[in-house]
C-alpha cells in the first residue's frame, strides 16, 4: 500500500504535466469497508463503516473560464465539461460523472461554483467494493468548498455527495459510504442511523488490542452487481409495503417471526429476515465496542456472512471461499463487505497472524484455481481532509 503521501506527489505530478501549473492545494478522501450492516442503509437501518487509509488525492486551482477539466491517471484524456455538462445528469459519463455529479449538486443546492482544474491519483481500487466512487466525490467536493469559499459545513456534504451519484450518475447508493469517507475518524467505526442521519464515533481501536483487519480483495468479477443490487432494493421495499412500515427498519427483531408469517414469499422472507437480523447485529457490534471487546465481535461478522449467503443469496464462489479459509485459520470473524457478487472480505484477526491468514486464503484461492486475491491488513483512518 502506497502512503497517502505518495498518492498525494502523483496528483501534484499530473496537475503540473497536464496544466503546466502548480496546483493551489491537494484535497484526499479515503475509501472505506463496512464493518457490518450490509444492505441495511436504503431500508432505514444501522452501519458501521470505517474509512480506509488507501486515500483518493485531487489537485485543484481556480480556472478563468468558468469551466472544469479533469485529469485522471486512470486515464491520460482529460474531460472537459462547462455548465452545460454540469447542468444536465448523464451529460458527461464514465468515470468524469462522479466529478460532474459534484459540480451539479452543488449548483443544484444554490452554490456558485468555481471552475477549476483538476487532477486526479488513487490508491483506492476501483470495483473491489471499497467505495472509490465516494472517495472521489468527497475529494472533489472538499476541493470545491475550499477553492470557492462555498458556505457548506461538512456535515451536509455526504447528502450532497450522495445525490450526486444518486441523481447526477444514477447509481442507487444509500448515504453509508459518503458518510464513512467523509466523516471516518482515526481508531474508530462510524456509527450511522441512516434514517436521522445521526453518527456517533465508535472506539475502534485495533492497533492497542494487537489486532488488525484483514481486508481481501477477492479479485472477483462483479456478476450482475447492479441489476440485483437493484432488484434486492425493490424487494425489500415491496416486503415494506405489504408489512405496513415505512422501512424494514420498523419491523422489531421480537416481531420478525410474526412479520415472516404475513409474507407468502420464501424468496422475500429471506430477504426480510436478512435485514432485521442484520440491523441487530449492528447494534449488538456497537454495544461490544463501546466495552472494549473488540475480539467478542467475530461471531456477528461470521453471522453476517451467512445470512448474506443464505438469505440475501449475494456471495460468490471466491467470497465465500476468503470467509471459510480466514476463520480456518484461526480468524476471530470474517464477512463479505459491500454489495455484494464480488469485491472484499474483512476478516478480524490478531495483528501477528495477519500474513499467515493472507497466506491461507491465498492457499485457498490456488487449490479453487481462482486468480490470485490481494490482502491488506488495515486500521481505521480519518475522513476527508485538506493536505496543504
Amino acid at each position: 500500500m502506497s502512503a497517502a503521501g505518495d498518492v498525494a506527489a502523483r496528483a501534484t505530478a499530473g496537475f503540473r504535466q497536464r496544466y503546466g501549473a502548480e496546483p493551489a492545494g491537494r484535497w484526499a478522501a479515503p475509501g472505506r469497508v463496512n464493518l457490518i450492516g450490509e444492505h441495511t442503509d436504503y431500508n432505514d437501518g444501522f452501519v458501521l463503516p470505517f474509512a480506509l487509509p488507501l486515500r483518493t488525492v485531487v489537485a485543484a486551482a481556480l480556472a478563468d473560464d468558468g469551466r472544469w477539466s479533469v485529469w485522471s491517471e486512470l486515464d491520460d484524456e482529460p474531460v472537459e465539461f462547462g455548465p452545460a455538462g454540469a447542468d444536465e445528469p448523464g451529460r458527461v459519463d464514465g468515470w468524469a460523472a462522479y466529478v460532474a455529479g459534484v459540480v451539479w449538486a452543488l449548483r443544484a443546492a444554490g452554490h456558485d461554483v468555481p471552475g477549476a482544474r483538476l487532477a486526479v491519483a488513487s490508491d483506492v481500487p476501483v470495483g473491489s467494493g471499497l467505495s472509490s466512487s465516494a472517495a472521489i466525490e468527497a475529494a472533489v467536493l472538499a476541493a470545491l468548498v475550499d477553492l470557492g469559499g462555498l458556505d457548506l459545513p461538512a456535515d451536509r456534504w455526504p447528502r450532497l455527495a450522495q445525490r450526486a451519484e444518486n441523481d447526477y450518475v444514477g447509481a442507487p447508493t444509500g448515504i453509508m459510504d459518503q458518510s464513512a469517507v467523509i466523516r471516518g475518524r482515526s481508531g474508530h467505526a462510524l456509527f450511522l442511523d441512516c434514517r436521522t442521519e445521526e453518527v456517533e464515533q465508535i472506539p475502534f481501536d485495533l492497533d492497542a488490542a494487537g489486532l488488525a483487519m484483514l481486508v481481501v480483495d477477492s479479485r472477483a468479477p462483479h456478476r450482475h452487481a447492479d441489476g440485483e443490487y437493484a432488484a434486492r432494493r425493490k424487494s425489500c421495499e415491496r416486503a415494506a409495503k405489504a408489512l405496513g412500515v415505512a422501512a424494514l427498519r420498523d419491523v422489531a427483531t421480537a416481531d420478525l417471526d410474526a412479520a415472516l408469517a404475513r409474507l407468502d414469499d420464501p424468496e422475500t422472507r429471506r430477504r426480510v429476515r436478512h435485514v432485521v437480523t442484520e440491523d441487530q447485529r449492528v447494534l449488538d457490534t456497537v454495544e461490544l465496542l463501546r466495552a472494549g471487546r473488540i475480539r467478542d465481535i467475530g461471531p456477528l461478522l461470521t453471522a453476517s456472512h451467512a445470512s448474506m449467503r443464505d438469505d440475501f443469496e449475494i456471495t460468490v464462489p471466491e467470497i465465500d471461499t476468503a470467509v471459510e479459509a480466514a476463520l480456518a485459520a484461526g480468524a476471530y470473524g470474517a464477512r463479505m463487505t459491500g454489495g455484494g457478487f464480488g469485491g472484499c472480505v474483512l476478516a478480524l484477526v490478531d495483528a501477528d497472524a495477519a500474513d499467515a491468514v493472507a497466506a491461507a486464503v491465498a492457499a485457498a484461492y490456488a487449490d479453487r484455481g481462482f486468480t490470485a486475491p490481494h490482502t491488506l491488513p488495515v486500521l481505521p483512518a480519518g475522513g476527508a481532509t485538506r493536505l496543504d
